[in-house]
């Protein structure tokens, strides 16, 4: 019986950030698959992407985009009215203003969500296949 490993990838600089960046584009979200843990500043985004680290585009997966140390999120040209609707995200970016860092999830049709961070401390965790 072959065993089947679930991956995460862990970035903490601009590097790894492109990685997770890559696995992600193209990821379908919900409205309601994104939550921002204020208290413990911990924002999460859950996702269903196609397993490109493998060269395996038909396989559907379910990852758990987390980012550590969010002071502030931002959103544009979200409607947040709707919790069923899906978005596709295109990738992950940052910018470096002074010491913290805006980590930006960029999505077809123009939307943007945008986090306030010190630090890049970002995690793609593997959930479970999608049949």
């Amino acid at each position: 019986m072959k065993k089947k490993y679930l991956s995460k990838i862990i970035a903490n600089d601009k590097d790894g950030l492109q990685v997770i960046s890559a696995c992600c584009a193209g990821a379908e979200i919900r409205i309601a698959d994104i939550k921002y843990l204020k208290k413990s500043k911990v924002f999460l985004v859950f996702l269903k992407r196609s397993k490109i680290e493998n060269n395996n585009h038909e396989k559907k997966i379910i990852s758990i985009c987390k980012f550590e140390f969010v002071d502030r999120v931002k959103s544009k040209n979200i409607n947040q009215d709707d919790p069923e609707q899906k978005l596709e995200l295109i990738g992950i970016d940052y910018l470096k203003k002074n010491d913290n860092y805006e980590i930006t999830l960029i999505f077809t049709n123009n939307g943007y969500i945008t986090l306030l961070t010190e630090i890049i401390e970002v995690s793609l965790d593997d959930q479970n296949k999608v049949d």
